[in-house]
């Protein structure tokens, strides 16, 4: 009698243990579908500032970031149907590589993923295994990250070799409207490899015809310019022509952009939607971002990400300051790191516009700022 209601107490038992795992799963897979896409990526990208502090081993920043990036595209990491861990494929020669993701959708492998430790520039890193990877299982997208920045590779320029530069990159610090647009594309419930190609392909040319535009724009070349020329000089372009016409081409460049600047910035100031515009120097001057600058902004986004999306967050340099601008516009300033001095120190503003100097020993004070920058950006966001 003791042993049968023992049994029938584990059978309850069970029962009840299996409900509310039905019940939590059920809970899960609801939170999931009313968080938007874009509410996922800017939670993603908070536990991406606050992970890149302590999670500097490469199996850190998986656990931290890269497996909860994959949750996001909608894959279940935990189910070895759709993520693999560790995946291996023996390579010729090479017996026994692993690949730290393949990644799986409707059986078939589509996504192969190597991650790196946070810290790792992937400028600099080697990813040649990703190549191999790449080829030898007939997978459509390579991924290579960091956990902060993820670059996106396919075979656009030889069928089944990927190719050497990423044809799309997301950075979970920077991103817009347009690059969420991108990153869904490779949600699993929205996968297409016709379309991830296509918006790729496009990609791959809007970048060479920014580049192009770009060096045109610093130094026309001859070539360029008699194709200008062309258009509305009436004589016969002579070497000499094209050198009197060089620094009035470059300086058209100049003019058109100023001009279209200030008709963005006056659409905004009669009560249109203002644009994001990039920062020009006046003089044509080099501007770097130091590294002390961007510690210092990535904790301001630290601070903004316990009110706000990380991205409304813009950093903006400029020869004797570094801005801190809320959605990028300059009536908007947060602060201004004074980084490039013997003396550091930081301008904060209030809502009224008003600025107080703070000077700082190390980067890492600006936390003692943090109430009047969430009082500030609270304002801003309300």
């Amino acid at each position: 009698m003791g042993v049968s209601c023992r049994g029938a107490r584990q059978r309850l038992l069970k029962d009840l243990l299996v409900r509310r795992l039905i019940v939590s799963n059920s809970i899960v897979r609801t939170m999931g579908a009313i968080m938007s896409f874009r509410e996922t990526v800017a939670d993603l990208a908070k536990r991406a500032i606050s992970a890149q502090a302590i999670a500097q081993t490469e199996e850190a920043t998986k656990n931290a970031i890269v497996m909860p990036f994959l949750r996001v595209l909608g894959f279940d990491v935990f189910d070895p149907a759709q993520v693999i861990p560790e995946f291996v494929a023996d390579l010729g020669l090479k017996k026994g590589e692993k690949i730290d993701y393949a990644v799986k959708i409707a059986d078939r492998i589509e996504y192969l993923v190597e991650a790196k430790s946070v810290s790792t520039n992937l400028r600099d890193a080697q990813y040649s295994q990703l190549f191999r990877y790449f080829h030898a299982c007939d997978a459509n997208i390579g991924i290579l990250t960091n956990g902060l920045q993820i670059w996106f590779f396919t075979d656009l320029e030889a069928p089944n070799k990927m190719d050497a530069t990423p044809f799309f990159k997301f950075d979970l610090l920077a991103y817009d409207e347009n690059d969420l647009k991108e990153l869904e594309k490779f949600h699993k419930d929205q996968f297409s490899i016709d379309n991830i190609r296509t918006a790729a392909s496009s990609l791959k040319y809007l970048r060479a015809t920014m580049r192009f535009i770009e060096a045109q724009w610093n130094a026309p070349t001859e070539e360029f310019v008699r194709f200008v020329a062309r258009d509305f000089y009436d004589g016969k372009v002579t070497s000499a022509v094209v050198e009197a016409l060089r620094p009035i081409t470059k300086r058209a460049f100049d003019d058109l952009f100023r001009q279209r600047a200030r008709q963005r910035i006056d659409h905004a100031f009669d009560g249109g939607e203002e644009e994001t515009l990039p920062t020009v120097d006046a003089e044509g001057l080099k501007i770097e971002t130091t590294p002390e600058e961007m510690r210092g902004f990535m904790i301001v986004q630290a601070i903004a990400s316990e009110l706000v999306p990380v991205n409304r967050v813009v950093i903006r340099d400029a020869q004797s300051y570094c801005a801190v601008l809320f959605d990028d516009n300059n009536r908007k300033p947060i602060l201004r790191l004074h980084f490039n001095g013997k003396n550091k120190f930081v301008t904060l503003f209030n809502a009224e516009k008003q600025s107080t100097r703070h000077d700082i020993g190390q980067v890492e004070d600006l936390y003692q700022l943090r109430d009047p920058l969430r009082s500030l950006i609270g304002h801003y966001a309300s």
